[in-house]
């Protein structure tokens, strides 16, 4: 039986990349406040069964789906699979990213990593919206995860990641006035310096990164499901179009 008394109560929410990280923050936190949840993972198989345990302990469906994000019919596939399981869609959070750096004289640019990133971080975004619109509910909630980079650029070689991001944070504009008639909000979260596996608070760049916050420190991936869930949840139907950093003050 469904928490009532639970914001997404009676909710199905789609994360892709969902298994590890910040888009594992983003399941536990949605599945905490009732959603019923699949996700997606690229190769963390084992990963993302434990995940399932874990929200199907906490009384929630869930499923996890095998899905490149880079492959257009893949996330097609994924979308359809999702609503068909759980038979329904309120939210779709595009969490599933990657990160690759490279200065743009560099002669022995990795040039198909820089077109993976592009084919995973828009034109994956891009295939996941298109294909979960004719399915969200009205009143529905698709979340984008950018970067504040798109902002600010903090380093050199960070431009071929940052643009992806910054075509993300175009699109969610424009996605929002083509789905406000639906009441469906459009929105993008722009995270910092996170803990995670790929940047973590003792790494390489840690004291730099922690330098150019207000707050002096990393955020923690629950920092930034906290924020998809507010976008996610009630409270913030009237928002959309928006860009919310989540970065401890990095962007001030």
């Amino acid at each position: 039986m469904p928490h009532t008394s639970l914001p997404l109560s009676g909710k199905v929410a789609l994360v892709t990349g969902g298994s590890r990280g910040i888009g594992a923050a983003i399941v536990r936190r949605l599945a905490h406040d009732g959603a019923d949840i699949a996700f997606s993972y690229a190769a963390s198989r084992k990963k993302a069964e434990q995940l399932v345990q874990e929200l199907e302990a906490l009384g929630r469906r869930a499923v996890s789906i095998k899905a490149d994000q880079a492959v257009p019919s893949e996330v097609v596939a994924l979308v359809g699979q999702a609503r068909s399981q759980l038979g329904r869609l309120d939210i779709l959070v595009n969490s599933a990213g990657v990160f690759v750096t490279g200065l743009v004289d560099d002669p022995n640019a990795d040039l198909a990593a820089f077109e993976r990133q592009l084919d995973v971080n828009v034109k994956g975004v891009a295939a996941a919206v298109r294909a979960a619109v004719p399915l969200l509910t009205d009143g529905g909630r698709i979340i984008s995860i950018g970067t504040t980079g798109a902002d600010r650029i903090p380093f050199a070689g960070a431009a071929d990641y940052i643009a992806t991001k910054a075509a993300v944070a175009a699109y969610t504009r424009g996605w929002a006035r083509d789905l406000g008639p639906r009441n469906i909000t459009v929105n993008l979260i722009q995270p910092g310096a996170i803990n995670t596996d790929m940047n973590p608070q003792d790494g390489p760049s840690a004291e730099t990164l922690k330098g150019l916050a207000a707050l002096g420190r990393y955020g923690r991936p629950e920092d930034i499901a906290a924020a998809v869930a507010f976008l996610a949840g009630p409270d913030a139907g009237y928002i959309t179009g928006a860009t919310l950093n989540v970065d401890g003050g990095q962007s001030a």
